[in-house]
């Protein structure tokens, strides 16, 4: 059996959940990556190089089948999970009038119940290993809103993530079990695109007035998991647009 740490990364096939995956195989850990799309998984797999250690376990992280599924693979190919990203989500800004009842509910969905199913799990496992790290990617804009940009559930569900962070921190402290969450703020990613217009709103949605990088974020979740005594936090990596105004 492989010996080596396991960390599931839900969302795992692009963005930030990609890369996260990346640096975790780098480091020699095991690696469960989930994603809807099956076929995103697997060119995913290919773009890392096909990697024994990487176990694709495609399905909607919204339902709680597929967070056991997760777990339920994850411990029969490498014997127990270290570390749970819950990376999965949606950010979809516009006016709260224009939200349509399809649009929340499927944002409710991936953004809400793919973290407390994933995490019901994982604070199950963990508990009982006496041992384990779970990190939520929230959103920046959940700290300090802007009246730049219209957000108002990505604020509802990633404001109530960082609460929910600390919450559960503290309900598994006993059990050693870590509970931390990364907000970033603007990040190159493919959902930005390349237009140069929308890159300088972008920019300036940051007083560092530049757009973050994914080893931005990876770096912030590598530390919060590679830590012993630090649990309940919310690591803001933004360029310091949630410091307040300016």
């Amino acid at each position: 059996m492989n010996t080596n740490k396991t960390v599931i990364v839900t969302g795992a096939s692009s963005g930030i959940g990609f890369a996260i995956a990346k640096a975790y195989l780098e480091r020699g850990y095991n690696v469960v990556g989930n994603a809807r799309s099956a076929d995103g998984l697997q060119t995913a797999a290919a773009q890392l190089g096909n990697p024994a250690n990487f176990l694709q376990v495609p399905g909607d992280i919204a339902l709680a089948s597929t967070a056991a599924a997760l777990f339920d693979q994850a411990i029969a190919a490498f014997g127990k999970v270290d570390i749970l990203i819950n990376n999965a989500g949606i950010f979809l800004p516009k006016a709260v009038g224009d939200y349509t009842e399809e649009e929340v509910n499927t944002i409710v969905g991936t953004n809400l119940m793919g973290f407390f199913y994933p995490s019901q799990q994982a604070a199950r496992h963990m508990s009982a290993n006496k041992a384990g790290h779970i990190v939520t990617i929230t959103a920046s804009i959940a700290e300090q809103p802007n009246a730049k940009v219209n957000a108002l559930l990505p604020i509802l569900i990633k404001g109530g993530l960082n609460h929910a962070t600390r919450g559960l921190a503290i309900e598994l402290a006993g059990a050693n079990v870590q509970v931390n969450a990364v907000a970033p703020g603007i990040i190159r990613t493919p959902m930005h695109g390349s237009d140069e217009g929308t890159q300088n709103f972008l920019k300036g949605l940051s007083p560092s007035n530049r757009i973050g990088e994914t080893d931005d974020i990876v770096n912030a979740v590598l530390y919060l998991t590679g830590s012993s005594f630090v649990s309940g936090t919310v690591a803001v990596v933004d360029g310091g647009a949630a410091a307040g105004t300016w």
